[in-house]
């Protein structure tokens, strides 16, 4: 069970879900592809072959620690809408969270970069009286979610 559906009170419940963008895999593409490039270049280059390979294998396993991390962060991160709070929960043995009250919600800001804009990712902050939600960094969607959260 997750832990937005650990916490709803009786009568809440959730209206929007949000969750990390792809593009947080993009670090451990560019390793692999890079590791990939490195084995291709080593047999023409006979004399570094060897030194090609040594590359390839710290590069791919580089990407792949990069892949793991981003894929655990992506599954230990909730970020929910309900009709009553917004919800942000992040980490597995050390958890870190942040609610907010609609009521308290004054503004939502959706930063979006050129990047963000071509793939569909961007950050968003909720601002409210006297205190702030974390920035959500690499959202996908996230005028769906900044939508799910004004319109309440």
């Amino acid at each position: 069970m997750s832990y937005v559906q650990k916490i709803l009170q009786p009568d809440e419940h959730v209206a929007a879900t949000g969750k990390k963008h792809w593009i947080i895999y993009a670090q451990a593409i560019l390793l692999l592809v890079l590791a990939a490039i490195a084995i291709l270049l080593g047999p023409p280059l006979l004399g570094y072959a060897m030194v090609f390979q040594i590359l390839a294998a710290i590069l791919a396993l580089l990407g792949l620690a990069s892949f793991f991390r981003a894929w655990f962060d992506q599954w230990t991160t909730e970020i929910a809408v309900t009709n009553k709070r917004v919800i942000y929960k992040r980490g597995f043995i050390s958890r870190y969270t942040t609610e907010m009250n609609m009521e308290k919600v004054e503004s939502v800001v959706v930063d979006q970069d050129l990047w963000g804009r071509i793939f569909g990712y961007g950050t968003i902050s909720a601002r409210g009286t006297g205190v702030g939600i974390e920035h959500l960094t690499k959202i996908a969607n996230p005028l769906k979610l900044r939508s799910a959260i004004v319109v309440r």
